[in-house]
């Protein structure tokens, strides 16, 4: 499944209309797909709790609701603007090189 991100104004990119499919749940190999991460780590997230998600029909198959995932990748953003803004990248950072 191919997601593509709504330009600025909320419009896809001109003629992408006719080839997207508004899923509302995604399955674990599309979340993994959309993340950029292996379907054991998309399965680990499901089942800490940190990514909601839902099992369906007979078997228990995974789904994980649209916004949802967008929820999580906004949080996502905001911990990690957290981090940076209290872990500073500067003189105090062992990757950081003092001696310019």
């Amino acid at each position: 499944m191919v997601i593509h991100r709504l330009q600025p104004n909320g419009a896809l990119p001109r003629g992408l209309w006719q080839y997207v499919r508004m899923a509302r749940f995604l399955t674990l190999s599309d979340v993994a797909e959309t993340l950029n991460i292996s379907s054991a780590q998309t399965y680990a997230l499901v089942r800490s709790g940190e990514l909601p998600a839902i099992k369906v029909g007979g078997r228990g198959q995974w789904r994980v609701e649209a916004q949802a995932l967008e929820q999580y990748i906004e949080n996502m953003y905001a911990q990690t603007r957290e981090f940076v803004s209290t872990h500073p990248f500067g003189k105090d950072d062992p990757l950081s090189d003092s001696s310019d």
